[in-house]
């Protein structure tokens, strides 16, 4: 079943392939997301704290600060301590150890590739659980 969304949920993309953002900011718009993207993980913390979005969905694999470090971030500013997360990561050998720290840290921990449908239900359920928390 598909569930409804309330209309153009902010939602932000931390990944710094540019065709993987590219990809799921375009399928997302079109699903009715309000979509903002970035490459870096300090860019990223940037749009959380001036953007406020609904929801984020985050790399794992990233430069100089990895998604897991960027996650901890999120987590100790203001704007960022509710926000619902979902790790996306083409990593198929993640410690047992690490996924269980990102789920400590409140994030979904999904695997590429992704469906399409697969990406939507993900955001819908992040945006679901951010309407959920307030």
């Amino acid at each position: 079943m598909k569930m409804k969304i309330p209309s153009n949920p902010r939602l932000l993309i931390v990944d710094d392939d540019d065709a993987t953002t590219k990809t799921f900011a375009r399928i997302l718009t079109l699903e009715g997301f309000d979509v903002r993207t970035a490459s870096t993980a300090e860019s990223g913390l940037l749009e959380i704290q001036t953007g406020h979005p609904d929801a984020v969905i985050l790399d794992l694999r990233m430069p100089y600060i990895n998604g897991l470090g960027l996650l901890y971030r999120i987590r100790a500013c203001e704007p960022g301590r509710q926000t619902p997360v979902a790790i996306v990561t083409g990593d198929q050998c993640i410690d047992d150890a690490v996924i269980n720290e990102l789920h400590d840290l409140g994030a979904e921990v999904k695997f590429k590739p992704l469906w399409i449908e697969d990406l939507v239900d993900v955001a819908r359920s992040l945006v679901g659980s951010r309407r959920r928390l307030n």
